[in-house]
């Protein structure tokens, strides 16, 4: 594992709603987006080796803020409000869209916007969406397939390949497989936000 940031020693800074509650600092932002029941909040709880710093939600689609969490007041890590939540209305999803395209258009402290996916589906259309958004913004599709623990190991690679296929991932985007019951994917998103940071954006060799 790559060191130079103290993942533990991590802190909910603030919920925004606008660009003017936004923090007000010039430390870098890796941003999760995917969608409502995709398991951001436990990702970001796992890389952290915290239970519940990042708040899950027993209602998929409740949080509709950009909830930022200082990390050890070198970066932070951004938990993008979730998509395709079926009851919210078309008020709520022209916000959430509005809301969306600001950030990932305008912050420039924004390095790289990540994109989780259910392993054990194949990527609905927005999350085909929410791909083309971030490729549109940063030069890669990086892409955490969460609940991996949910596969058994005879549909991993057909799970894995679906999502490539589906994503359309070149050599260039970066695959990892995670999960919250296990330590599968953790140093893997660790190591890579390292390299994000300083500027080293090597795809991984899994062999």
């Amino acid at each position: 594992m790559i060191t130079g940031i103290n993942f533990q020693n991590a802190e909910f800074e603030k919920s925004a709603v606008a660009k003017e509650q936004y923090p007000k600092s010039d430390m870098l932002e890796f941003a999760f987006a995917g969608r409502s029941n995709v398991g951001k909040s436990s990702m970001i709880n796992k890389v952290l080796n915290r239970k519940s710093l990042a708040r899950v939600s027993g209602t998929p689609g409740k949080t509709i803020t950009i909830n930022f969490y200082n990390i050890d007041k070198k970066i932070y890590l951004v938990d993008l409000p979730g998509y395709g939540y079926a009851k919210r209305s078309k008020e709520e999803v022209a916000k959430w869209g509005n809301m969306m395209e600001d950030y990932l258009a305008n912050r420039e402290q924004l390095v790289q916007t990540i994109l989780l996916v259910d392993s054990r589906h194949t990527p609905t259309a927005q999350d085909i969406q929410m791909a083309e958004w971030i490729r549109h913004y940063h030069d890669r599709l990086v892409v955490i397939a969460t609940k991996m623990d949910k596969l058994k190991k005879s549909e991993i690679d057909d799970r894995l390949n679906d999502i490539a296929d589906t994503l359309e991932l070149t050599e260039e985007d970066i695959l990892i497989p995670f999960s919250t019951n296990s330590d599968e994917g953790k140093e893997l998103v660790i190591d890579l936000l390292h390299l994000m940071r300083e500027g080293i954006l090597l795809p991984y060799d899994e062999e």
